[in-house]
């Protein structure tokens, strides 16, 4: 039977990956989860680290994030923005002035000689959240969007100046064969006794972590229940490119589809309610699947879901 003891791994992306960290947060020990956040969305900007999935989870544990948006820091202001026009230059990327300080803070520390890892362990510590926050590399990666209208750009130019309008053609994991499994990355997968792939975009932010050198390989290896929750409802994703992406590609744009690009690394997969028809003709015969109100609108929704989910490990394990 499933014990709120249990250790439990989250692999997520930004905002939608956030709220499923949130419910879990809540809803177990915060000892017992550690959740590892993609970072081949990072880059730098005016020579400050910005680790934007990063940030939008710690902000939404430390009950800071703007939830009008899902990312960023409540009520904060842009006056440094407006300065920087005041100087001619044409601000795409939103950093608010609050927002600022983490990306200071994090910009020195790594000038120091500090990685990534210790770097988050000392932010979420400052901002009390007390669960594990790790990075999913030290490695600097990105990733790199090929367009028919732009060739290769950076991922934020992508999502966040072109508004992930854009036609994608390939993505790329830029420096990602120089990466490595962190020991603390190591240490939570192999002593989780349940990992969650939370309902993020499979392409653009776990795509990242499980090209990590021998990511796929360890969590293979894990004997335990392994659940991915899909970021496509009823043929379109919550919040995103995600189902924008699977159209470019010629991918069906259903939660099926998701199930079948995780089958390597899951037993488990949870879809929404809505979709009644979910076809599992090309999924392994034993992937368990499970139906379930993903849609985590409000927190009451998001404890739910964390809770249902935990307790359907229950079953994975017979």
């Amino acid at each position: 039977m499933f014990s709120k003891q249990n250790n439990i791994v989250l692999f997520v992306g930004g905002v939608g990956g956030a709220k499923l960290a949130y419910g879990l947060y809540h809803t177990v020990p915060h000892d017992h989860l550690t959740i590892i956040v993609n970072t081949g969305d990072d880059f730098w900007h005016y020579g400050l680290r910005i680790c934007p999935d990063m940030d939008t989870v710690m902000y939404t544990l430390a009950d800071l994030v703007d939830r009008d948006n899902g990312w960023g820091v409540a009520d904060d202001t842009r006056q440094m923005l407006g300065m920087l026009q005041q100087y001619g230059e044409s601000p795409w990327f939103g950093l608010g002035d609050k927002d600022l300080a983490t990306h200071l803070l994090r910009s020195q520390a790594l000038h120091a000689g500090k990685s990534l890892t210790e770097i988050s362990g000392h932010l979420t510590a400052s901002l009390q959240i007390g669960c594990t926050i790790l990075p999913m590399t030290d490695t600097f990666v990105s990733t790199m969007v090929d367009t028919v209208e732009y060739g290769e750009i950076g991922f934020q130019e992508y999502f966040v100046k072109y508004r992930w309008q854009p036609t994608v053609k390939a993505l790329r994991f830029s420096n990602i064969d120089q990466s490595t499994i962190t020991p603390a990355v190591r240490s939570a997968i192999e002593t989780a006794d349940t990992i969650i792939i939370g309902p993020s975009n499979p392409w653009l932010s776990i795509d990242p972590i499980m090209h990590i050198p021998g990511m796929q390989t360890l969590i293979q290896g894990r004997h335990i229940p392994r659940l991915a929750v899909t970021p496509i409802v009823a043929g379109d994703a919550l919040k995103g490119p995600a189902a924008k992406l699977m159209q470019e590609w010629g991918y069906a744009i259903t939660a099926s589809r998701v199930a079948k690009h995780y089958t390597s690394i899951i037993n488990g997969f949870v879809y929404d309610i809505a979709d009644a028809d979910f076809d599992r003709t090309d999924l392994p015969e034993n992937l368990r699947i499970k139906a379930l109100d993903t849609v985590m609108n409000t927190d009451e929704k998001r404890l739910t879901l964390a809770s249902q989910l935990l307790t359907w490990t229950e079953e994975l394990t017979q």
